[in-house]
Order: structure tokens, then sequence, then C-alpha cells
């Protein structure tokens, strides 16, 4: 199918964050957009403030009239919807084009020219920061991300369709329907077992997906990929180096392979985030970018929201707000707070992501989680998945070397949170934890007052 003769994108799952980047270009770009998500969110009520048509109940007579013209409609899904789908069994039955979101995004990007960024963790960060320098530069470039940019208050950076960032999502192999003529590789951890049983084939896919870039690869130095190589005070093409910490951001200087920038500047806590700038640095840089104009970029870059977000920041309290939910972003979350506050009590409030994750990495998560002071850990998030026996929180609390961890239901975390002593708060997590932060913070400001 055309997407010129296309008049209605009809979304199975428009509430993702992906998802919802695809739908606010569609909708940018004239078209008719409207979809189902099975609950109510920030970003659905963001999408519905556009005046795109979103309704929560899986039952066809509640699709809107418009997208019953199926010879004008695109119908995208999100693989985590479940196969006994009624409104998506509904379209495949009667014909209708209907395609997965990273085959849609795969369409709308290959007549760009492409930076595509790869990696069990960092995409959404590097892509972000990408996204930013190539917008701040007035590029002709539309940005598709996979978490809210604070600039921008958006996971769509809209500019012109010359240039497109797209992050190249290893989760059900969709980034092999990329075409990047750019593209970045920032780690290769195991992850995604569910789908695909094995560390191996998780790595061998990381290196078909390398096959496709046209242009130049930038690999973390480490990796068992050919590319250009980054890193951090090591033998690399493009390191970060002389590190300093200066009133809560990054300072550090750049030797590149044609040049060196001293003192670029980055408002984000943690090493690993020195890293994804300077993968999204040498991307911008090779397409042409001036290191001085990148610099001046990333100085007012703000961050994604819910990747190390604060919440509260004051003397009496800190609340931090972060995405993390495989054992290496915890880690990173973990030594970037204390690196921040290394004399302070530090509370972590978790909640695992899928079971088969949680079943998966239940050794890693409990090494990682034990890096805090305290915990308290929620229920797992199954998200697409059924219970599997014997995978609880209160299984996984028994692996976690700490004297001060507990679990706690939803409705008891403010009073487990306000029983702590601790001044610095993380919650972590990448199911429904996001929605119980404003709770916690307005609780949290009111017993400060």
């Amino acid at each position: 199918m055309n997407l010129e003769t296309v008049h209605t994108i009809y979304f199975i799952g428009i509430g993702g964050i992906g998802m919802s980047a695809i739908a606010r270009y569609f909708h940018a770009n004239g078209k008719f957009v409207c979809g189902y998500d099975k609950t109510p969110s920030p970003v659905t009520k963001s999408l519905e403030e556009l005046g795109i048509s979103v309704h929560f109940e899986d039952a066809i007579e509640s699709i809107p009239k418009q997208a019953f013209d199926k010879e004008k409609t695109l119908v995208v899904y999100t693989p985590a919807v479940p196969k006994d789908h009624k409104e998506l069994n509904y379209f495949i039955s009667e014909g209708y084009t209907v395609k997965k979101r990273s085959e849609v995004l795969g369409d709308i990007t290959k007549n760009t020219y492409c930076f595509a960024v790869a990696g069990t963790h960092g995409k959404t960060t590097t892509s972000t920061i990408l996204g930013h320098i190539l917008h701040e530069t007035n590029l002709n470039a539309t940005s598709f991300l996979g978490g809210i940019s604070e600039n921008y208050n958006s996971n769509l950076i809209l500019g012109g369709d010359e240039i497109s960032v797209v992050e190249a999502d290893e989760f059900d192999r969709s980034f092999l329907r990329l075409s990047p003529d750019v593209a970045c590789i920032t780690s290769m951890d195991a992850d995604h077992l569910d789908i695909y049983g094995a560390k191996e084939s998780l790595a061998e896919s990381f290196v078909e997906f390398s096959k496709k870039v046209y242009d130049k690869l930038f690999v973390r130095k480490g990796l068992p990929i050919e590319g250009i190589t980054y890193g951090i005070e090591e033998e690399a093409d493009y390191v970060a180096k002389n590190i300093k910490i200066i009133n809560g951001s990054y300072v550090f200087d750049v030797q590149t392979p044609s040049g060196f920038i001293k003192n670029v500047e980055i408002n984000l806590p943690g090493k690993h985030n020195v890293l994804n700038t300077v993968v999204a640095l040498a991307m911008a840089n090779s397409y042409g970018v001036p290191l001085q104009t990148i610099a001046k970029a990333l100085k007012n870059f703000k961050g994604v929201q819910r990747r190390f977000s604060y919440k509260i920041k004051t003397e009496e309290c800190v609340l931090i707000d972060d995405y993390a939910h495989h054992p290496t972003e915890i880690d990173a979350v973990a030594d970037a707070v204390r690196e921040l506050y290394p004399s302070q009590q530090i509370l972590a409030v978790f909640q695992p992501h899928l079971f088969s994750r949680t079943k998966d990495f239940a050794d890693d998560f409990a090494k990682s989680l034990a890096k805090f002071d305290e915990l308290i850990l929620l229920d797992i998030y199954p998200a697409r998945e059924k219970p599997m026996e014997g995978i609880t929180s209160e299984w996984l609390l028994g692996k976690v070397k700490l004297d001060a961890k507990k679990l706690s239901s939803k409705e008891e975390l403010i009073t487990n949170i306000q029983n702590s002593k601790a001044q610095v708060i993380v919650m972590i997590g990448a199911g429904d934890i996001g929605e119980l932060v404003e709770n916690v913070k307005d609780n949290l400001l009111a017993k400060i007052a």
C-alpha cells in the first residue's frame, strides 16, 4: 500500500510509546488517525488533545466509520496485542492492509537518510540526543523516539522528510525491517529471551542488523561487531576523556578521528550517559555537523522523561523516576545515584517487568538491587504475559542480599516510603510504576513542607 493514497490510519495499541510517535507523525501529515488502547494513559490523553480519536474497549462497533474504507485504510498494530484481539482479527479476516509498527516505520523512513540507534540499553536517550542535535542544527530531520523528550514534551521531533532518526528495536527482530544509512549499537546484553530463546540468537540478530547499514556503523568499544568504535578513556575512534562532575553536570573532552573538543557539558547523570552522548556526537559529526555546534546543542539538552528524571531535588529529599527494567540498567542507575549522593541513604522502589525477564535474570536483578541501601519491591507487571508458577516478587526478594527490604502493594506504597528514613528515593521499572510517581511526589512534598 502506498502511504500517499492512505486516508485513515487505525492503530491497535495506539498508547504505546513507539506507536504514538507514528500516530503523531501521520496526524501532522494530514491523515485521519484513530485507534484503540487497553487503558487510558497520559500518552492517550495527549493524543486525544491533538484531536485523535481513541477508545478503550476491544469492540468493532467502537471503530470510527472512516476506518471501514478498506482501500484507503492502513491498520497498524503492536506485537504486544494478544492474538485473540477482536478488532485485529476483524481487519485481518476482512482483508485490510495490516502491518506491524516496525514495518510502517521502515516504510516511512526508507526514502530518508536514516540514522538508527540500536542496543539493548541506551536507545531512547541516544536517539533523543541525536534528534535534538539535528533539530538545533536546523537540519531537515524528523525523529521517532521511544520516550518523551523534555525539550519538546513529545516522542516525535517534527522536521522534514530528508533525514530520519529512529530507535532500532531488537524486540521481535523489528530492527531488521529498517534501512539505515548510519547506525550505532550501544549494547548487546541478553534480553527478550522469551523471543530469542538464547543470548546467541540475540547476538546473531545484531550481526544481521549491522549488515543492513549502508554507510557508517558506530559500535561501543568491546562489542563483538566491526565498526567505528567509541568509549571512555580507552583506545577507540571517538573517546571521552578527563571526565569531571561540576554542579551535577558531566563535563568532558572528546577526541575524534579528525579533531578534539574540550569541555562538552551534559546535564545527565551517569557514565552510561557520557557514552550515549559520545555516540550521538559521533553520528552527527559524521554527517558534517561541526563539533562546536554539537556542544552548544548538548548544553541545552534536558533529557528524557523517566530517564533519571528528578521529581524532587531539595536539601531534605530527592525523588528520581527511571524506566530501568533490566539488571544492567539498574546497575547504571545505582552507580549514578551513588556517585551523586555518596553519603546519603538510598531507597529503591522497583516494579519488575515481565515474568519471563524476572525468571531469566533473577540472580542478576538480586545483585543489582542489593546496591541500594533499602528496597521496596512491587508485584511483577505482567504486560503481555500470563503468570508463571513460582515466579513472584516474593521469590525475587528472597534472593536480594539486603537487610532493609520488603514487599509492598501499590496501596501501601506511600506509607512504606514514608516509614523509610532514606533521603534519596529512586522509583524504577517499565510497567505502570510511572503512574504512581506523582502521588508519591505530592505526599513527600507535603511531608517536608
